[in-house]
């Protein structure tokens, strides 16, 4: 079992009073204030970890640090790939002082998504240039988060199979349980596997409420094995809603933790969990009590 945090974004947006411009955290890693707001934050998760006898994945704050974001935030190439290398460094920081408390960490590349949408060559293409950089680096696995469509996906796991390092998708669905391209859950896992002779080490789902997932998991199959962690949303509101909101709807963190945990009953692989928008360290905390007691 893993602890994994919360809506890194939302929370130093709207806790923490930090601008991000582009709602980008990789450009704190280049200041020292900024690399201890971040160790603060995982550490409020390691913290959890102690607490369950969990492992802990630590996600490098590297969600935009790709180079189309890299552009639009004035970033060179070169100065992208430093500052994705020192994100793993930060990383292994964090790796270190679990070790010291008897905590296994496994150290994570975040990738997201390129904001258009490409055929699996071209995602191969584009996302080749990030996972390049953390293929040459200390960390164990890269996980691609709020991934809508199988194309990306497969591009991704492709780029890292190229690149020798372990790749998971994790997928985003719309209120429905849908991905933004109709395709349900099982289909995009099953079409991934199937294009990539099932390459991809786990898939999990993030960026969506527990309540979107309702009959998800209906559908049962061998597809739900390859599901292996959650990280969901504060709110119930669309991902429209949630663009469009001025401020940060962050649901009940009890409610959030209870309903969060009901649905590792419904998938028997499920090891990972942690938040997404909107959740910090007191809803993931919630979610481990929870499927403490269960």
């Amino acid at each position: 079992m893993f602890v994994t945090d919360g809506g890194l974004e939302t929370d130093l947006v709207f806790h923490h009073g930090i601008d991000l411009p582009c709602f980008a955290a990789f450009p704190l890693i280049e200041e020292p204030d900024g690399r201890d707001v971040l160790r603060r934050y995982y550490a409020g998760y390691v913290d959890i970890a102690r607490e369950h006898g969990t492992g802990f994945v630590v996600e490098a704050a590297t969600w935009r640090a790709n180079p189309d974001w890299g552009e639009r935030l004035g970033f060179s190439p070169d100065r992208l790939d430093a500052v994705n290398r020192a994100a793993i460094e930060l990383a292994e920081e964090v790796r270190a002082s679990a070790a010291l408390e008897g905590i296994a960490a496994v150290v994570s590349g975040c990738i997201g998504p390129r904001e258009q949408p490409m055929t699996a060559a071209e995602a191969q293409d584009y996302h080749a240039v990030q996972i390049g950089t953390f293929a040459e680096t200390t960390a164990d696995q890269v996980t691609a988060v709020t991934i809508d469509s199988a194309a990306e996906a497969i591009g991704i796991v492709r780029a890292a199979a190229a690149a020798g390092i372990p790749a998971a998708v994790s997928f985003t669905v719309e209120t429905e349980g849908r991905l933004a391209t109709g395709h349900t859950l099982r289909a995009a896992i099953e079409q991934v596997d199937a294009e990539t002779g099932g390459g991809a080490a786990y898939f999990m789902v993030n960026c969506a409420h527990p309540t979107h997932l309702a009959m998800t998991f209906d559908d049962e199959g061998a597809w739900l094995r390859r599901l292996v962690g959650l990280r969901l949303n504060a709110s119930t509101r669309s991902h429209a809603e949630l663009d469009a909101a001025e401020g940060l709807d962050e649901g009940d963190p009890d409610d959030f933790g209870s309903a969060t945990a009901l649905l590792r009953n419904r998938l028997p692989a499920a090891t990972i969990f942690g938040g997404c928008c909107g959740t910090d360290a007191r809803h993931v905390a919630a979610t481990w009590r929870r499927l403490a007691s269960n």
